[in-house]
């Protein structure tokens, strides 16, 4: 059995490349108010762009960030990313 990387979600990756490579994190931004499935910009925006059109502080995005790769980490082995 060959075990699957843990997806490590990371502030300068753009959000189309996100949510191809792990699906999943299309939940755990959504819960961040980030609704990027839906965005046209996410072919051009990365994480951290996306976040500071929202809002967001670099401190939260951080913290948001953190949070997400701790999901990511529980999800692993549970279902596929």
């Amino acid at each position: 059995m060959v075990k699957k990387k843990i997806y490590i979600l990371k502030k300068d990756a753009l959000i189309s490349d996100i949510l191809r490579d792990c699906p999943k994190t299309l939940e755990y931004l959504a819960e961040y108010g980030l609704l990027c499935i839906s965005c046209p910009l996410n072919q051009f925006d990365t994480l951290e762009t996306g976040a500071k059109i929202h809002s967001m502080s670099d401190k939260a995005l951080q913290k948001m960030i953190n949070e997400i790769n701790q999901k990511l980490k529980k999800d692993y082995g549970k279902s596929n990313h």
